[in-house]
């Protein structure tokens, strides 16, 4: 084969590599990862176009924010004029009216035909309900709400439904807020699906590169996509901060295709999504048919002055100690980020394999994995673990229930951490307390709620 011949594969091939990746995305021109002569040449033949980051009219194109308090005008360095950026998306790297968005316009060929399933698990019958459920919604193209309390086996119900969207062709993007969730799906997916391309996206995930037919992302990656899905998922949709940003909710929407129904799976979702959703499953049950963990009450006052002054609170302390003398992996909620600093030189006192992490800290996936696998006996943590953390045999203690930050999702969310296992499903969970709330007592009623209808 000539010279000429052999440019002309690795052109189309290159061409081929662009496709995957730009397809469903928006991607700023300059920071694609391929050379701009052939992101030019995919403009020019019409497979490719080229749009503004903020339109005329003031719209940001990759969030849909139009508030002037987030599309704000400013002298531009980059084209000399006075530009409009938008600081809802900044995270996702700067937009401006000046800058050059890409989007791939070619539509992607269905990839349909029998696919590989490797999960052999046995869903209950009101596991196999809602599935079968969700499936239906799929086929009719409508949204639907999985209401299912935590340790009801969300995860493995959804299962048959998106092997059944595989092998349709469907692209499916399953999104929640945080990235501890879709870190514990990854693996789980990956097995679910083995001959599936599986792209894992959360702020500083690593490149993967190619057209992932499953994309699970926190819900603020989305705003990279536009119509690129034909089937959405979004886990823990009453999360901060989905549930209170609309901006993540737009995402979502922009990502899909004009007809992509969404699925939504909470065990605590919000009136207002119940309301607006009319295709609905319940579960109220624990896959494994064991109770949830109702929380027990606990005095510990001034407990904020006790760790300035340096002291564990004696409650506190006697409860981190049983623990440990019981060989029981545990997590020590914390209101605020200040605190969990002040208290974690004097929980390491106690024992000195109970660490300490927070949304800021790097080595978050590692320490969770240390008390997984039982180098750590216990994590003092922020809410950031509140939700997608599951491992044997766990107790839970919330200090300071009280405190404004711990409402009743977040409470009832924290207590769902424990008793997940089928060998354990018992444990303990403690809201330690400078006073009770009605958060503290709603989380608890309901709670004591869903074990009744569950036995029902």
């Amino acid at each position: 084969m000539t010279g000429q011949g052999l440019s002309a594969i690795k052109r189309r091939n290159s061409m081929q590599a662009i496709e995957a990746f730009l397809t469903g995305r928006i991607w700023i021109k300059q920071f694609i990862p391929f050379p701009q002569e052939l992101i030019q040449q995919a403009i020019d033949q019409g497979n490719a176009i080229v749009v503004n980051g903020i339109s005329a009219d003031g719209e940001c194109t990759r969030c849909h924010e139009t508030s002037t308090e987030y599309v704000i005008p400013f002298p531009c360095a980059t084209c000399g004029k006075v530009c409009s950026y938008c600081r809802r998306c900044i995270k996702m790297g700067r937009i401006s009216s000046c800058t050059e968005l890409v989007l791939w316009q070619t539509p992607a060929a269905a990839n349909a035909g029998p696919r590989a399933f490797g999960w052999a698990g046995n869903l209950t019958p009101l596991q196999e309900n809602a599935s079968k459920a969700i499936s239906k919604s799929i086929r009719k193209r409508e949204d639907h709400l999985l209401y299912a309390v935590c340790g009801a086996g969300k995860t493995e119900i959804l299962f048959s439904p998106i092997h059944e969207a595989l092998q349709k062709g469907l692209r499916i993007c399953v999104a929640a807020p945080r990235t501890d969730v879709i870190l514990e799906l990854s693996p789980r997916f990956k097995q679910a699906f083995p001959d599936a391309t599986i792209h894992t996206l959360y702020g500083e995930s690593p490149e993967q590169s190619g057209y992932a037919e499953i994309i699970l992302a926190t819900t603020h990656q989305l705003y990279r996509f536009h119509e690129a899905f034909d089937l959405l998922f979004v886990d823990e949709a009453d999360a901060f901060p989905y549930s209170l940003d609309p901006s993540l909710e737009r995402a979502v929407k922009k990502a899909g295709k004009p007809s992509a129904p969404v699925i939504y799976i909470s065990a605590t979702p919000s009136k207002t999504l119940q309301n607006r959703i009319s295709a609905q499953s319940t579960i109220f049950k624990r896959y494994h048919g064991a109770p949830l963990p109702v929380p027990a009450y606990r005095a510990l006052w001034n407990y904020e002055r006790q760790i300035r002054k340096e002291k564990v609170p004696a409650a506190l302390k006697y409860w981190i100690e049983d623990k440990l003398q019981k060989q029981q992996p545990f997590l020590l909620f914390f209101p605020s980020v200040q605190l969990i600093e002040q208290a974690s030189p004097l929980l390491q006192k106690i024992d000195p394999t109970i660490a300490a992490v927070h949304s800021k800290d790097p080595q978050r996936k590692e320490k969770v994995m240390q008390l997984r696998e039982g180098a750590l006996s216990g994590l003092a943590t922020s809410t950031i673990l509140e939700r997608g953390i599951t491992i044997p045999h766990l107790q839970v203690a919330v200090i300071g229930a009280d405190h404004r930050v711990f409402d009743r999702a977040a409470l009832i969310q924290i207590a769902g951490r424990v008793g997940r296992s089928t060998k354990d499903p018992g444990g303990e969970v403690i809201f330690f307390h400078n006073g009770i709330t009605r958060q503290m007592d709603a989380a608890r009623h309901e709670i004591l709620f869903y074990n009744k209808e569950g036995r029902a």
